[in-house]
């Protein structure tokens, strides 16, 4: 058994999971601000209507 080959290969793999786990997240945020966004501008439309009645 080649000892630093397992540990490299490990590393490695542990190194390409968290990028994917991190690149999850950042696409999570991503969608979640782009929600938020969309829902301002529903309420930006709507908020001058009340007012000018």
């Amino acid at each position: 058994m080649n000892y630093y080959n397992e540990i490299k290969e490990k590393l490695i793999k542990s190194e390409i999971y968290d990028k994917a786990k991190d690149y999850s997240k950042d696409r999570h945020k991503v969608s979640v601000y782009f929600e938020i966004g969309k829902l301002l501008s529903q309420a930006r439309k709507e908020y001058g209507e009340n007012v000018i009645k």
